[in-house]
């Protein structure tokens, strides 16, 4: 039974958590035995961890239903939710394809405008695919022509999608279904007569199969008004069956790119196939291995004839853009068009015959425009400090679109003119708060090696440095992903309840290109953490909060970071909030897509992985007697990425170890959800409120 106490509501609350019952399990990694005793919670679907499952979430909705400040929270968070929400616009066939929710509907409709100035029609409202809104839009792409729509649809926040056809016109759906698609492209021909996608084979009809192992990712070909089943296949690869293939046309239409990944490591091979004919593609050309080796990242951004414009770390770890002529493919030839300099290329693309090249500057974005000779032209002026999160637009049209978005300023659309460079606000959200009263400020500070880490720092402009405040800390680190500046809710509302809120760009990010990305992976994890501590630490020292004040957050890998920091640093903050974490790190390769892990964090199937994993795997290293601070889990009971076995071992195991602590360790377990994509609005408010309903709770109000 634990003793809840709270500085804004001294009065003790008791829970009493659902018992986990330990297992016989024992595993020999490499000679070391290593108890497994909550294995048959990884069987989401056993009876016993169903109980389990209705028992947690029974303990831990009561006691949030007690928060004080819980139902004022959710309150305001919908009314902060209740605006107007854009996708970028996409431009075929003369038509303009964007998403636009009005606010508080659970998913984004799909709306298609037939000129710039004509009234945009409802194409595809996803809200009418189910009764709860737990069928999501994954994605969507319109033919050459701007007759046909394809998109995918996918089911409670899971990866899997099914892919259908719709007709632009008539808004009715052709017969055309693809099923067992995940992480996938789309990729029309320029006839516009089918498209290439991925996919993996049907999974086997037994228990688990939702969690089991991918492999043999496939490319092929689906023309319009056939069956799945008469697809053409177009590139395998079954002696490697871990490898996964994207496919990609260019521009022009005369090339297919394939590219081959090896789990989640951003280097790639690079194929092509010559179609020879746009409008007539031939499908029976033979694969062209350009690029047979894993040694850099090589996207394909453009072409020219039989020039391919390629985004490339090779000899530049923040990268470069270089010209590929296929008629002289040899690496000797090959040209650099625009140079490595000390800003990170986030993105390019050619729009209006130019490279529209998007940097990152100690994080956040700036804007450039280049010729298709690499000659510097000038930056596109950007609203402030912040993030363009994307751009849009045609090689062969001088029309661009991009959106910016900073910590207080909402994700907005711009329209910018090459030929004449002008800038104007194509579509804009109006938010229901007062951005004039916060500031954002970017500091830098010694991690525990000396290497300087950026933070951003969000909070009233009035702010007094005196440690009163309570802060909350966001964070990633991995995968080569850059946290950059952007708006949201959840860290608005945090600020509207007198909060900081902290986003370091620690290592295993790509803020700073290749280098920075490996200096926080396999054995070098632990500078990550050691990042996120030394970051909490600056918060404490410098006068922004407490130790007692402090609220760490984080998602999947960033679970995984927010669940090894309460391990090693019990003392850093006062509640703990790790979502869908990776919390297993000796089976996690086991599970879903997993094993593609492998590329950032090793692996226990070696004996040097098991080594560093078993260090600070948060499950192995949960120990009793130590005062945690208060661990609100949150995950779906089928999260197909990151297998929700692991956030339900952890929780047993911090529950066991500490059964009287003074701070709680609760799980709450969504139903219908999976990894968070596509999870309706109505969901997102409510998980949102719990979480800083709890974060407030115990973090106290800050003093006057």
């Amino acid at each position: 039974m634990a003793t809840v106490v709270s500085p804004s509501n001294p009065a003790p609350t008791s829970l009493r958590y659902p018992h986990s019952t330990p297992g016989s399990q024992v595993d020999d990694y490499h000679g070391t035995k290593v108890a497994d005793p909550y294995r048959w919670l990884e069987d989401v679907d056993s009876a016993e961890t169903k109980t389990w499952v209705e028992a947690q979430n029974k303990v831990t909705f009561d006691f949030l239903a007690t928060l004080p400040q819980r139902e004022a929270i959710k309150t305001r968070l919908t009314a902060l939710f209740n605006f107007p929400r854009f996708s970028l616009p996409s431009k075929e066939g003369g038509k303009y394809f964007y998403t636009h929710n009005t606010g508080l509907q659970n998913q984004a409709p799909l709306y298609v405008k037939d000129s710039l100035a004509a009234e945009p029609r409802l194409l595809l409202d996803p809200n009418t695919l189910s009764t709860d809104g737990t069928v999501a839009l994954s994605g969507y792409l319109a033919s050459e022509d701007g007759k046909w729509l394809l998109y995918g649809t996918a089911v409670s926040g899971s990866d899997w999608n099914e892919f259908r056809v719709r007709a632009i016109a008539t808004g009715q759906d052709t017969k055309d279904v693809i099923k067992w698609v995940k992480f996938s492209g789309m990729s029309w021909t320029h006839d516009s007569k089918g498209f290439f996608y991925s996919r993996f084979p049907e999974p086997k009809q037994e228990a688990n199969s939702t969690f089991s192992d991918l492999a043999n990712q496939t490319v092929y070909y689906h023309r319009l008004g056939t069956a799945q089943d008469a697809d053409s296949l177009i590139f395998a690869s079954p002696d490697f069956p871990k490898r996964g293939w994207g496919a990609q046309i260019t521009a022009d239409g005369r090339y297919l790119l394939l590219t081959g990944t090896e789990g989640t490591d951003p280097h790639h091979r690079l194929y092509y196939i010559d179609l020879k004919d746009a409008q007539n593609p031939d499908l029976s050309g033979s694969v062209v291995k350009l690029v047979d080796v894993i040694e850099a990242v090589y996207n394909v951004i453009g072409n020219q004839g039989t020039v391919l414009f390629v985004q490339t770390d090779l000899a530049a770890p923040r990268n470069k853009i270089i010209a590929i002529d296929l008629a002289h493919p040899d690496k000797s030839n090959w040209q650099t068009l625009v140079p490595e300099s000390k800003d990170v290329i986030d993105s390019a693309g050619v729009i209006g015959h130019r490279f529209v090249v998007s940097y990152m500057q100690d994080a956040r974005s700036r804007l450039a425009l280049f010729t298709l000779q690499g000659e510097a032209l000038k930056d596109v002026v950007l609203p402030g400090i912040g993030t363009v999160a994307s751009v849009s637009g045609r090689h062969d049209e001088d029309e661009m679109f991009f959106n910016f978005t900073s910590f207080v300023f909402p994700t907005t659309n711009y329209r910018h003119d090459l030929a004449t460079g002008t800038t104007a606000v194509f579509q804009a959200p109006q938010v229901a708060f007062d951005p004039s009263l916060y500031e954002t400020k970017q500091i830098f500070y010694a991690s525990k090696d000396g290497t300087k880490v950026p933070m951003f720092i969000t909070a009233r402009k009035d702010l007094k440095l005196d440690g009163s405040h309570p802060a909350l800390l966001y964070a990633y680190g991995g995968f080569n992903i850059s946290l950059q500046p952007a708006f949201s809710l959840t860290a608005i509302m945090w600020l509207e309840l007198g909060g900081i809120y902290a986003m370091p760009n620690l290592r295993g990010g790509g803020e700073y290109g290749r280098e920075w990305h490996e200096a926080g992976i396999k054995e070098r994890k632990q500078n990550v953490f050691d990042d996120f501590a030394v970051a909490g630490d600056y918060l404490v020292q410098e006068g922004y909060t407490s130790h007692n004040r402090l609220v760490i957050r984080g998602g999947s890998n960033g679970g995984l970071l927010v669940g090894a920091t309460v391990n090693q640093r019990p003392d850093l903050a006062r509640v703990a909030l790790p979502a869908v974490g990776v919390m297993d790190m000796l089976r996690f390769q086991k599970f879903t897509i997993g094993w593609a892990w492998t590329s950032d964090y090793g692996s226990s199937d070696e004996a040097d992985g098991f080594k560093y994993l078993s260090v600070y795997s948060p499950v192995h290293n949960v120990k009793a007697g130590v005062k945690y601070p208060a661990v609100l889990v949150t995950t779906g009971d089928h999260d197909d990425r990151v297998h929700p076995g692991h956030s339900f071992k952890y929780t047993a195991a911090m529950q066991t170890a500490n059964p009287t602590a003074e701070f709680p360790t609760l799980i709450r377990i969504e139903t219908k959800a999976g990894h968070g994509a596509g999870k309706p609005m109505t969901k997102v408010i409510e998980e949102i409120a719990d979480e800083l309903a709890f974060a407030i709770y115990f973090t106290g109000t800050p003093e006057k």
